[in-house]
């Protein structure tokens, strides 16, 4: 799996490896991880480390793409093939699903032939996520965020319950995301859905009301798409993904819709590490959506401004974002029946879980335990993944408090709960809570935790 033509040394890789703290050992066993979420066979070991670093030697495709990752999630920070020395064209695949068509018909055919190819073992693109893909779609959503019209002359006639059938696999994908986690068969089977069920109704023929409907079932299908390869860790599917989830809401003319597409993008593009551009994000969202979203869903685009703010440590305008959320959540009390299915997660519970997150990044311990103490308890039957994150993110904020057996306790039932979840996003909550023990790293306690992350969830410390 190794291309041994006779290099340099990479001093780029070897630099970086450095910096991030990691062991070699470490860094293999994430990408040997990376490669198994993408469907790839992969063994590498510290000597495969070395080699790549002091030898020149360069890993074969596409590796280089999951060893930024892993170095980037070291790092804190994003990492470019070029960071690591690795930089080489582009694959085939590299620009397919990221094209915002302006025409509607040309929209429809760059995301059927994305979700054609989306499932091979070999997509995944020399790029990784790239904030900048987003620049053009985000551009052109807030400019035309409807089309105006969206009906059809083509094959079989599109009726009612062909779309209460798409309908009906968003939910179950939905409720199976939230139990399990984005690897799991359902929710990984939406992706089938589009391009068997889902492509071939878009070629059909349909009125304009019927229309709006399949294009607007069709973006919530492609952006629970994009939304399992995220918890996986499939940065760039999940990108190609949103950008067509956010075409199709276009298509529909469902204006509230793109407005939450479009914070799920910024939410990725946060967890990434583009901060500036996740907030610039939510709040193009929020002032779109204004007049044409209903209050919950613009609630959630300020939350999600606010976790940005958090993590560029900007705690003012963390406070506004957060404050307007709850206001939003206020209004929307009254009318829950206008409320889309997709937003219904989204509660007082929801906000406050997130609030202990957003002063967790705040390095505030106090004001975290203070809103987790009003964040009600969630059954983690249902929403397993959720409970298991929350844990972590207390049991971090117990730690920034110096209070080590109790963050220690919730790491534990933390771990007992994501066992269960197949997602590389909890396991990376799970990762900085470990980080945060580094001042016990001697303490057996802490030891023996750490060794229960590596075995159990296979979390490299």
């Amino acid at each position: 799996m190794t291309d041994r033509r006779a290099r340099p040394p990479n001093t780029e890789l070897a630099r970086l490896i450095e910096a991030c703290g990691a062991s070699k050992k470490s860094l293999a066993l994430r990408v040997n991880q990376l490669a198994h979420h993408a469907g790839i066979q992969a063994s590498y070991s510290h000597t495969s480390l070395a080699n790549w670093a002091r030898r020149g030697v360069t890993p074969k495709w596409p590796v280089p793409v999951l060893l930024a990752q892993a170095v980037a999630e070291r790092l804190g920070r994003p990492v470019t093939l070029a960071d690591i020395g690795m930089e080489r064209d582009e694959t085939p695949d590299a620009q397919v699903g990221l094209d915002f068509a302006r025409d509607r018909a040309d929209a429809v055919r760059v995301a059927t032939s994305f979700w054609s190819s989306v499932n091979r073992r070999d997509f995944l693109t020399g790029s990784g996520f790239a904030a900048s893909a987003f620049t053009t779609p985000v551009t052109r959503w807030l400019a035309i965020p409807a089309d105006q019209t969206a009906d059809h002359s083509g094959g079989r006639r599109v009726g009612r319950a062909d779309l209460a059938e798409l309908r009906e696999s968003a939910d179950e994908a939905r409720r199976w995301d939230s139990k399990y986690g984005g690897g799991n068969w359902k929710a990984s089977s939406v992706t089938a859905c589009l391009t068997q069920r889902s492509a071939p109704l878009l070629r059909g023929s349909f009125s304009d009301a019927v229309g709006r409907e399949l294009f607007s079932v069709t973006a919530e299908l492609s952006r629970l798409a994009g939304w399992t390869a995220f918890d996986v860790g499939r940065h760039d599917a999940a990108q190609r993904h949103f950008i067509q989830a956010l075409r199709l809401a276009r298509a529909g003319g469902n204006v509230q819709l793109g407005c939450y597409v479009l914070t799920t993008m910024a939410m990725q593009a946060l967890l990434r590490g583009f901060v500036s551009e996740a907030i610039d994000m939510a709040q193009g969202a929020h002032e779109r959506g204004k007049g044409q979203a209903v209050p919950r869903v613009l609630a959630f685009t300020k939350l999600i401004e606010a976790r940005a703010h958090a993590r560029d440590n900007n705690a003012p305008a963390a406070s506004r974002a957060l404050a307007a959320s709850e206001t939003l959540l206020g209004q929307a009390g009254a009318r829950q029946g206008d409320d889309p299915a997709y937003i219904d997660f989204y509660h007082h519970a929801r906000l406050s879980a997130d609030a202990a997150e957003i002063f967790r990044d705040l390095h505030n311990p106090e004001a975290a335990l203070a809103w987790n103490q009003q964040a009600a308890a969630m059954p983690a039957g249902v929403f397993t993944r959720s409970v298991g994150m929350r844990l972590a993110i207390v049991g971090t904020a117990h730690l920034q408090a110096r209070d080590l057996d109790r963050g220690l306790a919730l790491g534990h039932q933390s771990v007992d709960i994501l066992a269960r979840v197949q997602s590389t996003r909890a396991s990376d909550y799970v990762r900085e809570f470990t980080t945060a023990l580094a001042p016990w790293r001697h303490e057996p306690a802490v030891r023996g935790f750490v060794h229960r992350v590596r075995t159990e969830l296979n979390i490299a410390a």
